[in-house]
């Protein structure tokens, strides 16, 4: 398991880096969110970092034709 600042660092990076490297970075963060034994100061921070990233994926990969 990567430290959490690392994997904050990581979810800094996304727009930066390819489609697959996004998706194992988020899938990383998700794995860190899920561990107990990492403080929440740290999770919460992640969880939000992710949830930004999350939104700004969809404003720029969703069309006005596509619906949720």
């Amino acid at each position: 398991m990567n430290n959490p600042q690392e994997v904050l660092e990581h979810l800094k990076q996304l727009e930066k880096v390819g489609t697959v490297q996004s998706a194992l970075y988020r899938e990383e963060a998700q794995a860190l969110l899920a561990d107990d034994t990492v403080s929440l100061k740290w999770r919460r921070a992640i969880a939000d970092r992710l949830n930004r990233a999350n939104h700004d994926l969809a404003l720029h990969t969703v069309s006005s034709e596509d619906s949720y």
